[in-house]
C-alpha cells in the first residue's frame, strides 16, 4: 500500500518481483481523510499481508494509523505481520545526492515484500 509519491517506486518494484513469480498490489491512496478503507481492507483480505509505503518515516504517520486500523479489525486474516516502510530517521539533507539518500527505494520494498512471503524458519 502506498501513496502518491511512493506510487512509481513501489510500481517498478511490483514489476521487479512479477519477475520472480510474485505478484503484489499497489494501491495508491488519493486522500488520506477519508481513507479508502474498503479497498485496502479488501486487498488485505485477498492476500492475507500488508506492507504500508511512505516517503515519511514511519513513525507515528498516518501510515501507522492504516497498519493499526488493519491489524486490529482483519488480525484472523493476516499471514505475516503488518509491515511499515518508511523514511530513516535522520535530518533530512538539502543537498539532493543526501536527499536522495533518504529515500524509499525499491530494493528495500523488494526486500521488504520477500521477507514477508519467506517462509518461516525455527531458530
Amino acid at each position: 500500500m502506498t501513496w502518491s509519491a511512493m506510487r512509481h517506486v513501489s510500481l517498478r518494484a511490483a514489476k521487479s518481483l512479477a519477475q520472480y513469480g510474485v505478484e503484489i498490489e499497489v494501491i495508491d491512496l488519493r486522500t488520506l481523510w477519508p481513507w479508502d478503507r474498503e479497498t485496502v481492507f479488501a486487498s488485505v483480505c485477498r492476500t492475507g499481508r500488508l506492507l504500508v509505503v511512505q516517503e515519511a518515516v514511519s513513525v507515528s504517520g498516518f501510515g501507522a494509523e492504516i497498519a493499526a486500523s488493519v491489524a486490529e479489525a482483519l488480525h484472523h486474516e493476516l499471514r505475516a505481520p503488518v509491515r511499515r516502510l518508511g523514511a530513516p530517521r535522520i535530518p533530512i539533507a538539502y543537498a539532493p545526492p543526501f536527499e536522495e539518500m533518504a529515500r524509499v527505494r525499491e530494493n528495500a520494498i523488494i526486500d521488504a515484500v520477500q521477507s514477508m512471503i519467506a517462509p518461516c524458519t525455527a531458530a
